[in-house]
């Protein structure tokens, strides 16, 4: 890695007017970091995003991928479904992969108007983690404890 964070952002284009703004919150942020985006991939909705991510994974020029999504309450718990199964395959990926994923899903229980309210803090938040838990396990890989406390910030 090299102290500079290469990062994919995968993004769902179900509820695309709130997907989208958080994605480019996600994009300003991973700037502000200091962080590369490398790929920015679109998929139809955030239960989809797992294939994608795991591929991304895989690559060499990503150390951490930025899952973006908004899961809107409907009629019935299907939100619900959506987004735990996401939430559970994305953290499994990540634990298998030994690679960050952050999750910026809003849902479930978000109504459209509560999604948009929160589209800039999760998105922001997504990237943050990823791109901090990338640092931070290269500094973790790269210590080794000699008698006195590793500090891993």
């Amino acid at each position: 890695m090299a102290n500079k964070v290469r990062l994919a952002i995968v993004v769902a284009e179900f509820n695309y007017d709130v997907t989208y703004l958080m994605l480019q919150k996600a994009l300003e942020h991973a700037r502000f970091l200091g962080a590369e985006v490398t790929y920015v991939a679109k998929v139809p909705g955030t239960y989809d995003m797992p294939i994608i991510v795991d591929e991304l994974l895989r690559r060499d020029d990503v150390d951490a991928v930025a899952a973006i999504g908004a899961v809107i309450q409907g009629e019935t718990k299907h939100d619900e479904v959506v987004a735990h199964q996401a939430a559970r395959k994305l953290m499994d990926l990540s634990v298998e992969h030994r690679k960050p994923v952050g999750m910026g899903i809003i849902g479930p229980g978000a109504n459209r108007m509560q999604a948009l309210e929160r589209a800039e803090e999760y998105a922001r938040r997504a990237v943050e983690a990823a791109v901090k838990l990338a640092r931070r396990l290269e500094l973790l890989r790269g210590s080794k404890y000699t008698g006195t406390t590793v500090f891993i910030e």
